[in-house]
């Protein structure tokens, strides 16, 4: 005989998980033993109201979770001291650079190296100090290491999906610039083909050669290690990993992190200013129109890194596509005699706007949810 179910199943509307409700067993009439009497109407639907309550939270709210919410039950932050919080990493990211000389009245570098090697340092201090930060303002309350380490997106698992996923992703957004590289390379190996039909052995070693030495000359430059380590880093573990960790439990919503988040992470490269006005020769209409390209891409960077942090969960994914993208520099729109350039950004934009949600979703990345929309189950902090 089949059992009827006693369950109804709810679907997320993002169709990510989905969850079972129990519902009431059906009551057998029976002859009721002597008793109290029954309580007054008021007090009988007060009863059934709170029994309802504690039987079908809220589907904002995570449901019921295997193992107990790695936050303490309980509002979250506030709006405005996540914001306080955001803004003083921030502001903490910029003026540790400059903390040896205003502050500590050190001397000043002897050389560009020791200068950069100076500023890392002071980098990975505020970027430690903002991690410290946000576990302590965070309502944290399981110790454990793996469960801290996750609440920054710095997982062990689904490593090769944050890695070649996000990657392929972005690459599509430069396919003009991959296409006038390839054209360029082709067009330097006919010059050096020996024959008609045949490859030149002797241009392929050394187009060996000189990868190799690529990458020998560039691990020595102090600009490739600024460029392609330790600003990516410590850039995506203070403006992604702890802003954005501080901004959903504020109870902000994802959209509005995508423009916050980008806003405070632009603002903090206004510290170029003055540099590139140097730079300009005093040209103060030049500078700004360059720090005004420079503040408008990191925006445009911003938002998007911080939607890979937040539909993946992983750290990976926006740090791998913020050392392409500073591999890559600026995406070719067009190229003098060179249409395809031009054909090929095109589809690759095209490309990346029909891939963004299919190749950035959550399930992609993570195996379990603990019954929660979302991959960081910052739904049930608040």
């Amino acid at each position: 005989m089949e059992i009827p179910s006693t369950s109804t199943q709810v679907y997320d509307p993002n169709q990510l998980v989905s969850f079972t409700l129990p519902l009431p067993l059906p009551r057998v009439a029976t002859a009721a033993p002597p008793g109290p009497p029954p309580p007054p109407p008021a007090a009988a639907a007060a009863a059934a109201a709170a029994a309802t309550h504690s039987c079908l939270p809220p589907l904002g709210l995570a449901l019921a979770h295997a193992d107990p919410p790695a936050m303490e039950d309980g509002p979250g932050l506030s709006r405005p001291a996540a914001l306080a919080s955001c803004f003083s990493m921030a502001l903490l990211y910029v003026a540790t650079l400059y903390a040896p000389t205003v502050v500590l009245r050190l001397p000043p570098p002897a050389s560009f190296k020791s200068f950069m090697i100076r500023r890392f340092a002071c980098a990975a201090v505020s970027s430690l100090v903002s991690v410290a930060a946000t576990a302590l303002v965070l309502p944290i309350r399981r110790l454990e290491v793996r469960d801290l380490l996750a609440v920054y997106g710095i997982r062990g698992d689904h490593v090769w999906q944050a890695v070649v996923l996000p990657l392929s992703l972005t690459s599509l957004m430069y396919a003009g610039s991959l296409a006038l590289k390839l054209l360029l390379w082709v067009d330097s190996w006919k010059e050096h083909q020996n024959c008609v039909g045949c490859f030149s052995f002797e241009y392929i070693y050394n187009s060996v050669q000189f990868l190799f030495r690529w990458i020998l000359s560039r691990s020595s430059n102090i600009m490739a290690w600024r460029n392609f380590v330790v600003a990516p880093l410590t850039e995506e573990l203070v403006f992604r990993a702890c802003m954005i960790s501080i901004l959903l439990c504020g109870g902000f919503e994802k959209y509005s992190i995508l423009i916050l988040g980008p806003i405070l992470f632009s603002l903090a490269h206004l510290n170029h200013f003055m540099e590139i006005y140097m730079k300009q020769n005093r040209q103060l209409i030049k500078a700004s129109m360059i720090i005004g390209l420079q503040l408008g891409y990191t925006v445009v960077f911003g938002s998007y890194a911080s939607f890979l942090f937040i539909r993946t969960g992983h750290l990976l994914a926006p740090l791998v596509a913020h050392i392409f993208c500073n591999f890559m520099g600026l995406p070719v729109l067009f190229s003098r005699g060179k249409g395809i350039a031009t054909v090929a950004f095109v589809a690759g934009m095209m490309g990346f706007l029909w891939l963004l949600f299919p190749m950035t979703r959550p399930d992609f990345y993570n195996d379990r949810t603990k019954n929660c929309r979302c991959w960081h189950t910052y739904c049930s902090w608040i």
